[in-house]
């Protein structure tokens, strides 16, 4: 084998199979959860590529994942990966027809399949001419084939020699618009994404626990619940189910993480649950992080006065595989996404191409070394967003004078009012300052003379009245940041509409 192999799994999983046999890898956070020591999860993925073999699952071909964060996760991403083989996470939260279109999108082979979502998937593979196998991880298999028993029916086989820049891995856009694509990376993104955020922003070390409520078929949550971890040699907790804020106070009690990861809209929601006494386990994390959707400011503050620790907010995508534009120990300022993550370069242009200057604001591109290569079968959408060495983010943003950048929202959420462009993020920023609400959505929407105004949903906290709060939403918006900016329209709904991983959806409000 070549010196030069660029497979991931040698960085990733081979590096420990002796140094640190008997550590956990992965750990279950449920109760009476299991675990997964590197040494293990170095044997059980040599058989996993054997298994992929034997059933004739050639290099380059996709294989499915539809699996739970449980520690068969990382046996079946990484076996798939030291045989060439090409794995596809998916989302785990999505209907059956949008399953349909992703298998047939992809051509995978074989899908490794969770039992438990076995029921949602099992009607997409009626009329899949591409699926030749279904191996069940956990409970009965069925018709199909148990990976248990495949699996320990299979011999180690090493791992194949990969180029660096060989297709690894796909993930599918969570799609907050449209139907989601085919994502395509290759070996080196992993370790690029580790060497930049994950060493020199977050700082992870061997000794931590780390914990995300993001899930592992998310970029973000891949990152956070096995790139980083395996790349020090650390500890990882997986919980396979909802992420509600009882269930994460319980899971940090459980198992004592020093770093935890979630989105804004569950910290939001943990905020509102703990109010001013702090969770069991609270006192062990040292870290936390935030990315999905920009954090807005009152959340931060709140979560740095009762856990003690601040929220570095930061901002990723599935193209750049995890994050690049972020807050840092030591220089957090909440209500701005921070600054570059070293190792990637950013810049804000106009319409035409044009640098903004400060105070202006302009589509955000990146360009960093964990840049996917590119959507599968969708080369016009590929070229608009991979530009050379940039990829075009679809975030608009400010940058301040000192650098910071401060998030305005989507390209296509913006909108102008009398002429000057409107942040729906910063409005909906003024309104979660209001004590009775929990969360909120800002869109455009065309007054009586056909003008666009913004119109705000929100969605209160517990036990909150709406009796009178439309026009104290209005005035406070007009007192933080612009009369011209209030909601003309406020509507209070049970909960907004969002992707699998915490995006809110504001065009399903459009209209």
């Amino acid at each position: 084998m070549s010196d030069k192999n660029g497979n991931a799994a040698l960085f990733f999983v081979e590096r420990h199979r002796q140094a640190r046999a008997d550590k956990p890898a992965f750990v279950e956070g449920i109760e009476g959860g299991r675990s997964l020591t590197y040494g293990a999860l170095a044997e059980q993925s040599d058989r996993m590529a054997d298994l992929l073999a034997r059933h004739d699952i050639r290099r380059e071909e996709r294989v499915a994942m539809l699996v739970l964060d449980v520690i068969e996760f990382p046996v079946i991403f990484w076996g798939s990966i030291k045989a060439g083989v090409v794995p596809v996470a998916l989302n785990t939260l999505l209907a059956t027809d949008v399953y349909a279109a992703i298998l047939n999108d992809c051509r995978a082979r074989a899908l490794f399949v969770s039992q438990a979502l076995l029921p949602v998937v099992e009607p997409a593979l009626k009329d899949n001419p591409w699926i030749e196998k279904v191996f069940v991880v956990g409970g009965d298999a069925g018709a199909h084939l148990a990976f248990a028993d495949e699996l320990a029916a299979s011999q180690p086989r090493p791992l194949v020699e990969a180029s660096a820049d060989e297709t690894a891995f796909w993930l599918y856009s969570s799609g907050s618009t449209g139907v989601p694509k085919g994502v395509q990376h290759v070996h080196s993104a992993l370790q690029a994404t580790a060497d930049t955020y994950g060493a020199r922003v977050l700082g992870i070390e061997e000794g931590d626990t780390i914990f995300s409520a993001a899930k592992l078929f998310f970029a973000y949550g891949l990152g956070n619940g096995m790139t980083f971890p395996m790349s020090v040699g650390a500890t990882a907790v997986l919980y396979p189910a909802r992420p509600t804020p009882e269930a994460m106070f319980e899971v940090i009690a459980r198992t004592r993480p020093t770093i935890f990861c979630g989105v804004p809209t569950l910290y939001a929601a943990m905020c509102a649950a703990m109010g001013e006494d702090p969770f069991e386990g609270a006192e062990g994390i040292r870290r936390s992080i935030s990315a999905g959707e920009a954090l807005p400011a009152e959340i931060g503050r709140h979560w740095r006065k009762v856990v003690g620790t601040d929220i570095l907010d930061g901002v990723g995508s599935t193209e750049m595989l995890h994050i690049f534009l972020s807050n840092a120990p030591g220089d957090v300022e909440y209500g701005t996404s921070g600054v570059a993550v070293p190792g990637y370069q950013l810049r804000l242009v106009d319409e035409s191409g044009e640098e903004v200057a400060a105070g202006e604001i302009g589509e955000l591109l990146v360009n960093g070394p964990s840049a996917a290569d590119g959507y599968w079968n969708k080369r016009e959408k590929s070229r608009a967003t991979f530009e050379g060495v940039w990829t075009r983010t679809g975030d608009k943003y400010e940058r301040r004078e000192d650098g910071r950048l401060i998030y305005c929202g989507r390209t296509d959420d913006m909108f102008k009012v009398s002429g000057i462009w409107v942040s729906p993020f910063e409005v909906e920023q003024a309104l979660i300052e209001h004590p009775s609400v929990l969360e909120a959505a800002v869109v455009a929407h065309p007054d009586a003379e056909g003008l666009d105004k913004p119109k705000a949903f929100v969605v209160l906290k517990e036990g909150a009245s709406g009796e009178g709060l439309a026009d104290e939403l209005k005035d406070l918006v007009k007192e933080k940041i612009g009369k011209w900016k209030y909601p003309r329209w406020v509507e209070v709904v049970d909960e907004l509409p969002k992707t699998a991983t915490g995006k809110i959806q504001r065009f399903k409000l459009r209209g």
